[in-house]
């Protein structure tokens, strides 16, 4: 069978590779082409188009960059009728998945269209509903909250379990024990307090914004514990230093796992690096900064977030499990006073049987693998 998948962003090539693998275990003759990254790549097939070339987000770099997202659209969209695949695949990405979506079954009907990972538009733009109905064939979901507000607005999905349940599972097989923590210079991390986790988020404005608050608010515990800053993927070491002006605390790049293993608390922006976290039963305060003050932030809320929380912990758990600091909250002192909070054992304790419940509800490791299972089952029914 042929498949043709579009995946946009680094974690998209992450889950998009991983239903691959799962497909080729399950269909020798699969084929694969493809607009996404490396790890796809290493699963064969045809890349069209590196997701490096298309990852704009942010209505200025969306703007800026128009012409290469529609000579990357034109592409795509001639590729997939010269191609002719058996399906198309999407992972999340929606604002360009959704564009291919709607010309395909604009040129070409009968192309089954399933999709990987829905866009949040539970949270914001849940107009998309309609594009959904009109467009995708089948949906799997990894949030099992997300199946109730789909059958609320009669469109039927399928719960396929959570790829970060996967992640943490595999990486904990294949790591009983904890690594050495390793410095740019491959130097090991000698640790001789417990560790205070920072993870200030992987985009330029996330840390700009939070770290700075989180620095100094976790800076008051620094005799007591081993301040440890998670550095993602595409940032170097100035992306960092230049908020670090009097702090000499390591920084840790690409070993987001190995620290949240070791950790004792974090500070986290809010993402999937919550759920991550509390996959780990790190206890956490989530953080998330953004200009405007109170007013603002309650005219965001009111008419474009449609969710009662921000993480997604507390969003899998259906109430709040960890401490969410959002906009004009999210001062260093609040920080610093809901961090005093999760360093005392019984809020500790508290948390963790919180962590076990959501555990419970995300299910068991495996959401490749279903996906895998119910596409072939639904591509032979059609």
């Amino acid at each position: 069978m042929k498949y043709y998948l579009i995946a946009g962003e680094a974690s998209g090539d992450l889950h998009a590779s991983n239903l691959m693998k799962a497909l080729k275990q399950r269909d020798e003759q699969a084929e694969f082409r493809f607009f996404g990254g490396d790890k796809m790549a290493a699963q064969g097939g045809s890349l069209v188009r590196h997701y490096r070339e298309m990852a704009y987000m942010g209505f200025i770099p969306v703007l800026l960059h128009a012409r290469i997202i529609l000579k990357n659209m034109k592409l795509c969209q001639e590729d997939i009728l010269a191609w002719q695949p058996d399906v198309l695949i999407l992972v999340d990405y929606a604002g360009f998945n959704l564009k291919i979506a709607k010309f395909v079954k604009t040129h070409c009907p009968s192309l089954p269209v399933h999709y990987y990972i829905s866009p949040k538009i539970w949270a914001w733009k849940s107009y998309r509903i309609n594009q959904f109905r009109a467009y995708v064939d089948k949906m799997y979901i990894v949030f099992p909250f997300e199946k109730q507000w789909f059958a609320d607005r009669n469109y039927a999905v399928d719960y396929v379990g959570n790829p970060s349940v996967d992640s943490v599972s595999a990486y904990l097989e294949n790591h009983p024990q904890a690594p050495l923590l390793r410095l740019q210079n491959d130097a090991p991390l000698l640790l001789q307090k417990p560790i205070l986790a920072i993870l200030p988020g992987s985009r330029s404005q996330e840390i700009r914004q939070n770290f700075p608050l989180m620095l100094q608010a976790a800076a008051a515990y620094q005799n007591d514990y081993q301040i440890v800053i998670s550095g993602a993927p595409g940032q170097n070491m100035e992306a960092y230093r230049r908020y670090m002006q009097g702090f000499d605390f390591p920084i840790v790049f690409d070993q987001t796992y190995a620290l949240l293993q070791q950790a004792h608390a974090a500070l986290v922006v809010s993402g999937t690096a919550t759920l991550e976290t509390a996959l780990f039963d790190v206890p956490q305060v989530v953080c998330y900064y953004m200009k405007g003050g109170k007013f603002l932030t309650r005219l965001v809320r009111k008419y474009f977030i449609r969710t009662p929380f921000i993480s997604l912990v507390n969003l899998v758990a259906g109430r709040e499990v960890v401490r969410e600091l959002v906009s004009y909250e999210c001062s260093v002192g609040n920080i610093a006073r809901e961090l005093a909070l999760i360093l005392q054992d019984s809020s500790r304790e508290n948390i963790l049987q919180e962590y076990a419940r959501m555990h419970q509800l995300l299910g068991p490791a495996g959401a490749a693998e279903h996906t895998a299972d119910l596409m072939l089952k639904y591509l032979k029914q059609s």
